[in-house]
């Protein structure tokens, strides 16, 4: 008896009905310079006009082993947001706006009703981060993933002026560092988490932590901050994602030689999830894995520094001092 690919473990029609059941939530994402819809070889977009020197940017990233916890969980309606996010905060690092997104979902047997959720998600962070998404992969290899595990990457493309894409050659001693406060603990250090939570301290998923059920504060979407950040570019000279390596490796990233930031930590306003973390984890790893409560840092000169604070919702932390590049904590 010859055998079939559904007798190998891919079933084409199962991805076919996912097309169809993704395809509403995926046009919401269209905006004018979409060309085409959803099934072609490949995702097509209008460049915008009134750009001099346009330069495209692009972004990659997953979501780690937070998608791990979700499965367990199986709550899988927000690492679609965790995956845009983790792209599009990058993009406007570089002062770009993004574009578009494509996503990768790669599983060992395609459920529809799960990966439909995901991709929803995806779709609703695509929305919030104001760009379209594209085109996606799906694809099922049983040889590759058991049982319920999947895995997801994100692409997304950004457009920006050239001559912004050394904005922080503009960063002098002076200048504020004003955080935008994360969402939790974002899309980071998920493997220390579960490791330090669920291994170690056995604890459950309904644990209270701050009046909510530790799986819903440690499954909160990253927060998508490209509406904020359209807001303020003007006034801002440079902002630093902060996501693995926490504020000590990513800021540095934002300024230029010479330049030294200064954070005071008695600022900082981390959630409970942190102080929950701190129980069991040494200060300075808790600083060099997590976010500590601060998704985003941007520089901004001291004149702008109260408007930027007031408009992005953001506050004061610390400051650029002439030094070696890099952090101190104080």
């Amino acid at each position: 008896m010859k055998t079939s690919y559904k007798e190998s473990g891919v079933d084409i029609e199962a991805g076919a009905k996912l097309v169809e059941r993704i395809k509403p939530f995926v046009k919401e994402t269209f905006d004018s310079r979409v060309i085409g819809g959803i099934g072609g070889f490949a995702g097509a977009y209008e460049l915008p006009q009134g750009y001099k020197r346009p330069v495209l940017l692009g972004a990659t990233d997953g979501v780690g082993t937070k998608l791990k916890l979700a499965i367990e969980a199986k709550r899988l309606d927000t690492v679609g947001v965790d995956l845009v996010a983790m792209c599009v905060n990058d993009l406007i690092c570089s002062f770009a706006e993004p574009l578009f997104f494509l996503d990768y979902y790669a599983t060992g047997r395609l459920n529809v009703q799960e990966a439909g959720e995901v991709i929803k998600g995806i779709a609703r962070g695509c929305k919030e981060a104001e760009c379209a998404l594209i085109g996606g992969e799906t694809a099922e290899m049983p040889g590759m993933y058991s049982g319920n595990d999947f895995d997801l990457a994100g692409f997304a493309v950004g457009i920006a002026e050239k001559e912004e894409l050394l904005r922080e050659s503009e960063v002098k001693a002076g200048d504020l560092l004003v955080a935008l406060e994360s969402s939790g603990i974002h899309s980071n250090g998920y493997s220390l988490v579960r490791k330090v939570l669920f291994e170690k301290q056995n604890l459950g998923f309904e644990y209270e932590v701050g009046g909510r059920a530790l799986i819903e504060v440690l499954l909160e979407p990253t927060k998508i901050y490209v509406k904020t950040f359209k807001k303020v570019r003007e006034k801002i000279k440079a902002l630093a994602h902060i996501t693995g390596g926490g504020i000590v490796e990513n800021l540095p990233r934002s300024l230029p030689q010479g330049c030294k930031a200064i954070i005071e930590k008695n600022r900082i306003k981390p959630q409970p999830i942190f102080d929950l973390l701190s129980r069991y984890v040494e200060e300075d790893e808790m600083f060099r894995t997590f976010n500590m409560g601060v998704g985003m840092i941007m520089v901004v000169s001291k004149e702008n520094a109260e408007e930027v604070a007031k408009v992005a919702n953001g506050y004061v932390i610390g400051e650029i001092v002439k030094g070696d590049r890099g952090v101190e904590i104080v």
